[in-house]
């Protein structure tokens, strides 16, 4: 009976610091300080870190305080709650439904033309725009408030990209 008695107690013994969790098994992640709106552009001010077991932490956490800075709240956020980069969005320069400013730039040609944004979008992001006059809708890269890139431009960016990388 002691011998089953003391390996129960070498099994507990041995389960128990296989789960026990030291101080450096913890890592710091990215939390809002106060509770932030939907729509809220956060800055760093915005920004503290909560330690966290390792064990609990997946790749959806954001742990850099500077890939949260800039960025928009898709959703309401709680103070001390784990931020994912599911809750953040880049800042909405053209809303959906907004007149925006379409730019053709080609070789030696730059046209503008006014258009309605069929979507809302943030830098960089391609959103359809439709022209009121012809009701025909482009493909448009936003690249500011109120501001989107037609057409050639964002071909001719894509295939002189591709002849750059092809040259040895």
């Amino acid at each position: 009976m002691t011998l089953r008695f003391a390996l129960a107690v070498a099994f507990c013994a041995i389960a128990f610091s296989a789960f026990a969790q030291e101080a450096d098994n913890q890592i710091d992640l990215v939390v809002p300080v106060h509770d932030i709106a939907r729509g809220v552009t956060i800055d760093a001010g915005d920004l503290t870190t909560k330690s966290i077991s390792v064990l609990r932490v997946n790749e959806s956490l954001i742990r850099d305080a500077s890939e949260v800075a800039g960025k928009e709240a898709k959703r309401a956020l709680r103070a001390g709650e784990f931020l994912r980069l599911s809750d953040l969005k880049r800042p909405t320069l053209v809303a959906k439904g907004a007149t925006v400013t379409m730019v053709f730039e080609a070789p030696g040609v730059s046209l503008t033309a006014v258009g309605r944004a069929l979507a809302e979008g943030g830098e960089g992001e391609s959103i359809a725009v439709v022209n009121p006059t012809s009701y025909r809708q482009v493909v448009a890269v936003v690249t500011g408030p109120g501001m989107v890139r037609v057409g050639a431009s964002n071909e001719a960016a894509k295939s002189s990209n591709e002849v750059a990388a092809a040259k040895p």
